[in-house]
């Protein structure tokens, strides 16, 4: 094996993901590159590696999270457990996360998570609680504020919604790599919100680099929607860390735009993906036109957060013959 194929752990595999371009989804564009950060290929398979880790290691440094040096934890002497409300895969992090370093987890989900998602929690020992899926992610928020408030001693709340740790892990790696995967040539940078730890972060590093470079959040165009891990800000529990200010535009999209856009990056793309990447290859589509129309050139870098196969119980791909019939 070569130098740079060795590594300590796979947690040292988070991050450094490809960047790839997009190429028969956007023929027909003669001006406008679009390109796709691959976070479906982090160890945890998704873009929620990167701030489960920073902020699991910055409560290390802190001394809120501590474990013996072989990793494990002695009987009687545990630390507080890992708590955190998540709509799948940041729970996939802190799970994978956990059991690497000896930590237990607990974690708030909506009940209509995925099937997938909850084996692979399962496989990890990771404590489940569901609530109404009607209320969504902020049902699962609400709850675990509840659970913390109740015994603050026994947890460790991540709390990404408002963790300074999670824009930092996208400033300091995810924008740093898209401008160097790039060249500097990156224009635009379309992302969708959830927490909004992303475009924040990677958004800052982006604008540091080059004050030009258009941030582009792209959010479901209501609130009933069925896109997984994006937020609708307007009637939402707005995470602290998000700052609508610092966006220089927003693209709504329709839940069966994005699930159309999803399966068409699986059968002619061959990028088997999630909804949320649907999502955002649409809107940077719809910005590529908007662009092109305009003569502009540009070069468009989105993200891809996770992986389509724990959607595989879920409308996006259920029944699976009905979706690829007719392709």
């Amino acid at each position: 094996m070569t130098k740079e194929t060795v590594g300590e752990s796979i947690l040292d595999k988070i991050g450094n993901t490809p960047l790839i371009k997009i190429e028969k989804l956007t023929q027909g564009l003669k001006n406008v590159e679009i390109y796709a950060k691959a976070e479906w290929l982090n160890p945890g398979g998704s873009v929620k590696d990167r701030p489960a880790l920073r902020i699991i290691e910055t409560a290390e440094k802190k001394g809120k999270l501590t474990k013996n040096k072989s990793g494990n934890q002695p009987r009687g002497n545990h630390p507080p457990i890992i708590l955190d409300s998540s709509s799948g895969n940041m729970a996939i992090a802190y799970g994978m996360i956990g059991a690497i370093k000896g930590y237990r987890v607990e974690m708030i989900l909506p009940e209509n998570a995925s099937e997938e998602r909850k084996k692979v929690l399962r496989t990890y020992g990771v404590k489940l609680t569901f609530t109404n899926p009607a209320e969504g992610t902020d049902g699962a928020i609400r709850y675990v504020h509840q659970l913390y408030e109740k015994n603050p001693d026994k947890y460790f709340f991540a709390d990404q919604y408002n963790n300074k740790a999670n824009p930092l892990a996208h400033y300091k790696t995810t924008g740093k790599e898209i401008i160097k995967q790039t060249k500097g040539r990156i224009t635009h940078f379309v992302v969708g919100i959830g927490t909004s730890g992303t475009i924040m972060g990677a958004g800052k590093r982006l604008k540091e680099f080059n004050p030009n470079i258009k941030l582009i959040a792209v959010e479901p165009e209501h609130a009933l929607h069925g896109i997984e891990g994006l937020k609708y800000m307007g009637s939402a529990i707005v995470p602290s860390i998000y700052n609508e200010n610092f966006l220089d535009a927003k693209i709504p999209i329709k839940t069966e735009d994005a699930y159309e856009y999803a399966r068409k990056l699986a059968l002619v793309e061959g990028l088997l993906v999630g909804e949320s990447s649907g999502a955002a290859i649409w809107a940077s589509i719809h910005l590529a036109k908007q662009l092109e129309e305009k003569g502009e050139k540009a070069v468009i870098v989105t993200v891809f957060p996770d992986r389509g196969d724990r959607y595989f119980s879920t409308p996006l791909w259920c029944p699976i013959e009905e979706v690829v019939r007719g392709w």
